[in-house]
């Protein structure tokens, strides 16, 4: 049994590694398009 969890663990830290591993290497385009808000003045305290 103790083999078993020993392989769990080990499997899900290989997937932690490498999906860390592969965020590090891949070039996400961050978004281009440009976003404004208009906040209402009554929002804020005078």
């Amino acid at each position: 049994m103790g083999k078993f969890w020993s392989m769990i663990i080990m499997l899900i830290l290989i997937g932690i590694v490498g999906g860390a591993v592969y965020l590090m290497t891949v070039d996400i385009e961050p978004p281009k398009e440009k976003v404004e808000k208009t906040l209402p003045d009554d929002r804020f305290p005078q």
